[in-house]
Formats: C-alpha cells, sequence, structure tokens
C-alpha cells in the first residue's frame, strides 16, 4: 500500500504540485518567434529544484557568439537575460545539438523516474539539479543529481528522454557505480589467482556486486513502467 501511493504521489508530482515551469515550457519559450532557436540547443540546465528549478539556464548554438554559443535564462515562463558566455563548450557543438523530435520525456518526467529510483535504492534527498545534454552517441539523456537539505550530492541518475531507460547510477546501491557492475565480466565468480587467501573478501564481495545488479535490473524494470505513464513528446507539445 505505502509503495501504491508512493507511486501516486510520484506521478501526481507534474499535475498539481508543480509550480515553477519544466525544461519544455522554458524551451517553448525560446522557440515562439524563433523556432529555429529550439533545433539548436546544445543543453538544458536547472538547479536546486523542488522538484522543478526556479529558472532555466538554456544553451544554444550561435556562430556570431565568440565561443559559439549563446545562454537564455528562462524564468516565469520569460526570458530574463541572454548572454554570449565568457566559457565555450567542452568540445564543439558540432553533433551536441539536442534532436527535439527525440525527446519523450519532460523534466517533470525524468524527476518521477528520478525520485522512484532513489526511493527503490534507500536515498532520501531534498532538491533536485537537471541537466539535458546529448551523450556520446548524440542521443538525448537527462542527468538527475539528488542533493539532500544541505545541499550535498547523493546521488547522480541518468536517464535517456527518448524511452526512459536508466542508463547509469553514480552514488547508489551502497555508493557503488553501476556503470562498474556492468563492465566487469568477473562478477559473477571470484578471481582465481589468491582464491584461497581471498575467498571471503572475494565472496562477499561477489555477494554485494550480485545485489547491485538485481537492484539496478529492478530500477530499469520500474523505470520502463513508469515512463509509459510520464512520457511526453516533445513535438507535440510545442505544435499544440
Amino acid at each position: 500500500m505505502r509503495k501504491f501511493l508512493l507511486a501516486s504521489l510520484l506521478l501526481a508530482t507534474p499535475v498539481f504540485a508543480q509550480e515553477n515551469p519544466s525544461a519544455y515550457e522554458a524551451l517553448r519559450v525560446i522557440g515562439e518567434g524563433h523556432r529555429e532557436l529550439v533545433n539548436r540547443v546544445v543543453s538544458v540546465n536547472g538547479v536546486d529544484g523542488d522538484p522543478q528549478p526556479r529558472s532555466w539556464k538554456i544553451l544554444v548554438e550561435d556562430k556570431s557568439a565568440p565561443n559559439g554559443v549563446r545562454e537564455y535564462v528562462i524564468e516565469d515562463n520569460r526570458i530574463v537575460s541572454q548572454r554570449a558566455p565568457n566559457r565555450s563548450v567542452a568540445g564543439s557543438t558540432q553533433g551536441a545539438t539536442i534532436n527535439t523530435s527525440k525527446l519523450n520525456l519532460d523534466s517533470t518526467g525524468a524527476y518521477s523516474v528520478a525520485a522512484h529510483t532513489a526511493d527503490t535504492s534507500h536515498v532520501t534527498f531534498s532538491l533536485t539539479s537537471y541537466t539535458l545534454r546529448t551523450d556520446d552517441r548524440g542521443n538525448p539523456i537527462w542527468i538527475i543529481t539528488l542533493a539532500d537539505r544541505s545541499n550535498r550530492p547523493v546521488g547522480t541518475i541518468h536517464i535517456r528522454a527518448s524511452d526512459g531507460r536508466v542508463s547509469r547510477v553514480e552514488g547508489m546501491y551502497q555508493g557503488r557505480n553501476m556503470e562498474q557492475v556492468e563492465v566487469n565480466p568477473d562478477i559473477d565468480k571470484p578471481p582465481a589467482e589468491n582464491a584461497e587467501e581471498n575467498s571471503d573478501e572475494n565472496s562477499d564481495e561477489e555477494l554485494v556486486f550480485k545485489d547491485i545488479k538485481r537492484m539496478f535490473k529492478r530500477t530499469t524494470r520500474d523505470a520502463s513502467r513508469m515512463f509509459h505513464k510520464v512520457q511526453r513528446s516533445f513535438t507535440d507539445f510545442f505544435n499544440r
């Protein structure tokens, strides 16, 4: 019953507990009258959300700017500032712009997935920070960082914005990075070298890794189910 109520509250958050605008709403603000700007977005950032941040910083590719980008700050569904930042984008903006036709998860939906992941890993948090950008394959991904009341990070969750899949978890699951489990080919058996001396230690570590894998698989299954409830096409949202 408790889990049902928690899931209901998480899914309801974007509907009636939402006061600050979502990332989609911020993107629509910069796209009003200038639709081409939405097609040149490099990243969307918001910090200290409760659950959504007060302002969004949107970085847009701008070849006329000194560093090739322009930053827009959105608050209360309006542009409050824009500037050409002094710092440049890491690497190049080529291939880094977000294909908005692949966006199927607003920041509200990303929050629901992240909050459920935190609950299943027994992590409590108060603030949420968001980054939307492309991954190394050019796909849009949400990077959600959770923090406690003192604004100390307690975990980070990577969620694909196209299908809601949780691809990476940091700082949760007993402090292990799930990526280490996924790429370690020996997690299901202790190493042969020094097996007798380290059998107990290896056995304990093996059990920890297996437990982490089990929790992560559960997380991905839950995230997939939740995605189908909170998914939202940006194209449909923008054109409505």
